[in-house]
């Protein structure tokens, strides 16, 4: 099963989730039934009908597949090549102003929301083909829909909204608490649906090719960026001259990387040399270098940011990859940079995770990869849930 978030992955471990996040602590085994209730709220003002999907990896077996409205877990069975159509794993969401309750097992993975048609999944040799709607020819590329990723086990539920490959159909997550209180994220303030359109479509350096609508013209979605320079809608170009800046600066001045948030002391120190960026130890000793990053890499935090699950390659890419994204490297140059005020603020930036944060209600969100270094990604969490929620939120 493709998961493009590095998110699902860290969380089915329970450990730490990323750069500048402190160790969580499992809560006991028996904490977390088996299944517990997830409820789904469709405040969305749309007409017609929703469909809900839960797929991903049963913790138990490791086996890919999909949960029943009834949190039943079903293995896909084999695909083919050329992809065979997957079974139909739909439940029956809300109408309007409705809501529906359904089972979460103990699952990594995704929750799919679809409006008006149910969403197209195939099978291959290798697993499940999810959507991948900066492919024109993608069967999924007209409909209108969105996800959650979540993991739940024996540690407890994390849940979270993305924008990591798109944004599109609003929508928020929440989580209760043994208590009754709720811990929630992922609304946009009032306009800000509409808002984020209208930002993008009036931003220059071909941001707004970003926005992919229907035939009649209807806004579907923003491909993430690093899919913009991956089908040619936003230059290859786009953070260029930010790189040749912070080259420049660091070909004679030190970054100093502190990557865990629980570890103050563990510091890394990179120095540019031609092409590339070296990174030592204390003790003086090259850790590991990095390429000076294209655009993709950036966006993607992949490719010459890989990030591999390391305590120091990994740790040290996620924080330059938040850096580029949020264009702190040459304001600070001890990163993380925590001061959220002033991320974004050079005109060479990640526009798109920019005008997303700006709009959420709580200012977070998982707008590229590793967005929740520093805390500031759209996850709750709780090591005992009683309930999950979903909720589709008004186009406005």
């Amino acid at each position: 099963m493709r998961i493009r978030s590095k998110l699902c992955a860290v969380l089915a471990a329970a450990a730490t989730v990323a750069a500048g996040l402190t160790t969580l602590v499992a809560a006991p085994a028996d904490a977390v039934p088996a299944t517990i209730p997830l409820k789904i709220s469709n405040n969305s003002g749309r007409a017609g009908p929703a469909y809900i999907y839960n797929l991903g990896t049963n913790l138990a077996t490791g086996q890919q597949g999909w949960a029943d409205a009834d949190g039943n877990f079903h293995a896909w069975p084999a695909g083919g090549n050329p992809p065979t159509p997957a079974p139909d794993a739909s439940i029956a969401g809300p109408a309007d102003g409705q809501s529906i309750t359904v089972r979460m097992p103990k699952f990594s993975g995704r929750v799919y929301f679809s409006y008006g048609q149910k969403l197209v999944f195939k099978l291959t040799t290798g697993g499940l083909v999810q959507p991948a709607v900066q492919n024109q020819d993608d069967p999924n590329r007209n409909i209108l829909f969105n996800w959650t990723e979540y993991t739940l086990n024996d540690s407890g539920l994390w849940i979270n909204s993305t924008q990591v490959d798109m944004f599109s159909a609003p929508y928020a997550v929440g989580v209760q608490l043994a208590d009754g209180s709720t811990k929630t994220t992922g609304h946009l303030k009032s306009g800000g649906y509409k808002g984020f359109f209208d930002a993008l479509r009036g931003h220059s350096g071909g941001w707004s090719n970003l926005i992919q609508t229907a035939s009649d013209g209807t806004v579907l979605r923003a491909l993430a960026p690093t899919y913009g320079v991956e089908v040619g809608a936003l230059p290859a170009s786009a953070m260029d001259d930010y790189v040749n800046r912070v080259w420049s600066k660091y070909s004679s001045e030190t970054l100093t990387v502190t990557p865990f948030g629980d570890q103050p002391n563990t510091k890394y120190y990179g120095k540019v040399s031609g092409n590339v960026m070296n990174f030592t130890d204390g003790g003086g000793t090259v850790v590991t270098s990095f390429q000076k990053p294209d655009s993709a890499s950036i966006f993607g935090c992949a490719k010459l940011l890989d990030a591999p699950n390391d305590l120091v390659r990994g740790p040290i890419s996620r924080t330059l990859c938040a850096g580029y994204n949020r264009s702190t490297l040459l304001t600070n140059s001890n990163q993380p940079d925590p001061n959220a005020n002033g991320f974004y603020s050079d005109a060479v930036t990640n526009h798109y995770a920019r005008l997303i944060h700006d709009r959420m209600a709580d200012g977070k969100a998982y707008a590229f990869a590793f967005d929740d270094v520093g805390n500031h990604e759209s996850l709750v969490h709780d090591g005992d849930p009683r309930q999950a929620s979903i909720t589709l939120d008004p186009f406005n």
